[in-house]
């Protein structure tokens, strides 16, 4: 499933409709509870299959070019290392493409959010891990330092 993040504008789309169907009903998707449990469930698999979800809580797909950041041998939420090989590869693991050099050129080709690639995301809330990030979303706790 993973081929899927070759074409951001349609997770674009999928991102943007999901946004707004989810909004009418942010008065019940409160973390914690039957509800977050149903959503961690549901990330876990469908973003998992996909962008090979780490589960942060903190999702910025929509703003690295529907590539996750976490997948990075570093963590690093905010563009590379500097130690990209000249092949476009990690300097950590050198047979796997560098995930900011992947962000960027999926960024181009996403109408809406690819100029958010060059925000400063927030620094990563630990205490977020494997909760639901659209709860988190909906409810601001995301973008809370």
């Amino acid at each position: 499933m993973r081929f899927l993040q070759n074409w951001p504008w349609l997770l674009e789309i999928v991102y943007k409709t999901t946004l707004v169907s989810l909004r009418p009903f942010r008065p019940w998707l409160k973390s914690g509870g039957l509800t977050e449990r149903f959503f961690v469930r549901v990330e876990r698999l469908s973003k998992g299959l996909i962008f090979d979800c780490r589960m942060c809580g903190q999702c910025v797909l929509h703003n690295t070019g529907m590539t996750c950041p976490m997948t990075c041998p570093k963590n690093l939420r905010n563009g590379p290392c500097g130690g990209v090989r000249t092949d476009g590869n990690c300097e950590v693991i050198s047979d796997m493409p560098c995930v900011w050099a992947q962000a960027w050129e999926r960024s181009k080709r996403m109408p809406t959010y690819g100029q958010a690639i060059l925000q400063i995301q927030p620094p990563l809330n630990r205490s977020l891990e494997k909760s639901s990030a659209w709860i988190n979303e909906l409810n601001g706790v995301a973008q809370k330092v």
